[in-house]
């Protein structure tokens, strides 16, 4: 029998224990009139009395909170479920307009009305993640910097102000704090059962959640204050995140087979696979990746602690302890300081996917930011969506001790396959890196094509006369050039004309082309990077000033509104553009291939990497003031000229002790 049919719960026994059993202790009946006035108001008093403290530090009894909190919680639900939809939205609507989520909260009651598991759980899901966002809303009425963990949030002074530390208190048994029933990290993080979440306590977040709204309406009137919502993250650029082929609803159907035979998934939580499959299906995509990544991270966990040999990891921790996450998944060590077998097994191309779409800085970090409420639900692409789906069909194959080979080579699914097997990363910084460099050339092969005066009337600028091919700048761009041709690929240049040739667009993409490994880049390479990719900042900046300078140029040229002054320093800026366009080449090409070699900058002392890094420093700080120079308000070219040529000297000495990075790995 495969280990994830043996595995009833990923519930440790005393989280198990707490929030499936404890708020069932108590079989009293609770009058709900108790807590709900006859104007539909809460009565908050009357529900922070079933909050209990500890003697000893007057913190609260979570245990003793939960168990008394239980009865009351039931009560609520029958409550809701005792209403029908026009009665619900008529009391309590006008109370969830505070969240800007006012039709999610009433689906909420909706879910309620039905015993199914499932659309339970992700309601709780949903509520708890738009919750958490307005409560960041109501903080910074007061606050800064929202906190990032819905623990500190609750926790805040902040809040405290608006709502009252006993209101806080009673949201923390529900949510935020690790010694409560803890809802949201349970089932965001995938440890929950559809079966395991009482109704109960989904109800009784929706009532609190209308409770607040009350407080808040109370607060905003005394104050005078007005809340603002931040607004959504809109995923920008989706061709960006277009990995997989589209998936048809006779991949979903094979997909719903590979549920049932896949070892990398649980038994207890198939539903939550198949709720996933059929929201894709209905075009719910926010609900079907709020199902999915749970679930992913649910047989990640799984395959994770089979190749690490810790079993135990597999459950909840207890609040002292660390739940076993995404973030420790993808680490390159464990937390004893050994190496993780997780990334070997599932290979290079799958946790760079993973890293992409969760963690990096400048992906889409789905997870964080739809368990967050940062996302607009309703307007959640089906690109998006697409992506998990496939990617999560991939890993059902691959992971699976039935024989799935004809699922594999079937014509739907083969292709994802092999887009799962050679991806590449793109949020990655050097994937960024790449992206810029490539842009920056775009614009800079703008240049040729700018409309420009006749060559007769451009003045010669003093230093550069004669042949412009001889002039001291163009000696010293073939000689560095000339050390870099070894580093690049023999099909991208000629040998005849080696500055227009070997600076090209197609020399660059080839470079970029060439796979570098981004997992786990040490501080060093990053550090590096960041100076790289502001260097490519500033080139690409430079060039969309000089794109813009001449355009603007030109047309007051034609329309003859330039003053004496003016024109001659437009035929300055002519003349000059024509050296500037291979130096910013140049250094695109340089950055390249440091980019390709990167990584050996780790295999020198310390001194040899402070020397490289003070290198880069200073070409970064001739291409600042190159976009000062450049800029319209300064237009000073004769001085750009002077500033170029001293950086080609700079150059020129590194190169020829052979590129920085080669020179470091000697």
């Amino acid at each position: 029998m495969a280990l994830s049919d043996s595995i009833t719960t990923c519930l440790s026994p005393p989280v198990h224990y707490v929030i499936c059993k404890l708020g069932f202790e108590k079989t009293d009946t609770y009058d709900i009139n108790n807590i709900l006035s006859e104007s539909g108001e809460v009565c908050w008093q009357a529900v922070t009395e079933h909050v209990y403290y500890l003697k000893s530090d007057q913190s609260v009894d979570y245990i003793e909170s939960i168990r008394s909190l239980g009865p009351v919680c039931e009560s609520v639900n029958l409550h809701f479920k005792s209403l029908t939809k026009e009665q619900f939205v008529t009391q309590y609507a006008l109370w969830f307009r505070w969240t800007n989520c006012t039709e999610l909260f009433l689906e909420v009651f909706d879910v309620l009305q039905y015993t199914q598991t499932t659309e339970v759980a992700l309601g709780l899901m949903k509520l708890t993640s738009c919750l958490e966002r307005a409560l960041g809303d109501v903080y910074l009425l007061i606050g800064k910097d929202c906190p990032f963990l819905l623990r500190d949030l609750l926790a805040s002074e902040q809040l405290a102000v608006v709502f009252g530390q006993a209101v806080m208190n009673v949201l923390r048994v529900f949510i935020g704090s690790p010694y409560g029933l803890n809802l949201r990290n349970v089932l965001w993080h995938g440890f929950a059962s559809p079966q395991e979440i009482p109704a109960k306590y989904c109800a009784m977040l929706l009532f609190l959640t209308a409770g607040l709204g009350q407080l808040l309406q109370t607060y905003l009137l005394q104050t005078k204050c007005i809340l603002v919502h931040r607004p959504y993250v809109i995923f920008v650029s989706l061709e960006e995140l277009d990995v997989f082929p589209d998936i048809n609803h006779e991949t979903l159907s094979i997909a719903e087979e590979l549920v049932k035979l896949s070892s990398f998934v649980l038994k207890a939580m198939v539903p939550f696979w198949m709720a996933a499959l059929t929201a894709f299906k209905q075009s719910r995509y926010a609900d079907c990746v709020i199902l999915l990544l749970p679930q992913l991270e649910v047989g990640l966990r799984l395959l994770f602690t089979t190749t690490n040999k810790c079993p135990n990891r597999l459950l909840t921790a207890e609040p002292s302890a660390l739940y076993t996450t995404f973030d420790e998944m993808l680490a390159k060590h464990l937390d004893n300081e050994e190496v993780n077998q997780l990334p070997a097994v599932l290979e290079e191309p799958t946790m760079e996917f993973l890293w992409d779409f969760l963690n990096h800085q400048e992906g889409p970090r789905i997870r964080d930011r739809l368990s967050h409420g940062e996302i607009n639900l309703e307007a959640f692409p089906r690109e998006v969506a697409n992506q998990i789906v496939a990617f999560a069909i991939t890993l059902l194959c691959r992971f699976s001790d039935e024989d799935v080979f004809a699922f594999k080579e079937h014509v739907v699914i083969k292709p994802l396959m092999n887009c799962a097997s050679c991806y590449r990363s793109r949020f990655h910084p050097i994937s960024r890196l790449k992206k810029q460099v490539l842009e920056s050339m775009k614009s800079i092969h703008l240049w040729p094509e700018l409309p420009t005066v006749p060559e007769e009337h451009v003045q010669t600028i003093k230093g550069l006369e004669g042949n412009a091919e001889a002039s001291p700048l163009t000696l010293m761009i073939s000689e560095i050039i000339s050390q870099l041709q070894q580093y690049m690929p023999q099909n991208c240049y000629s040998s005849d004309d080696p500055i227009n040739s070997v600076l090209t667009e197609r020399l660059l993409i080839a470079l970029c082309d060439t796979h570098i490994c981004t997992l786990y880049s040490p501080r060093p390479v990053l550090e590096i990077l960041v100076v790289l990719r502001k260097i490519s900042t500033q080139c690409h900046q430079v060039s969309e000033q000089v794109i813009a300078s001449t355009e603007l140029r030109y047309k007051q040229w034609m329309n003859k509104t330039l003053r004496s002054r003016q024109r001659h320093n437009y035929l300055r800026m002519l003349n000059s553009i024509k050296f500037l366009s291979p130096v910013l080449r140049l250094i695109l090409a340089l950055i390249t291939v440091e980019l390709i070699n990167i990584h050996l900058v780790c295999k020198k002392n310390p001194c040899d990497y402070q020397q490289y890094l003070k290198f880069l420093k200073s070409v970064l700080q001739y291409t600042e003031n190159l976009v000062t120079y450049t800029s319209p308000e300064k237009n000073k070219w004769d001085e750009t000229m002077e500033l170029t040529n001293k950086a080609l000297i700079k150059i020129r000495k590194i190169s020829d002790r052979k590129l920085m990075l080669m020179q470091l790995a000697t």
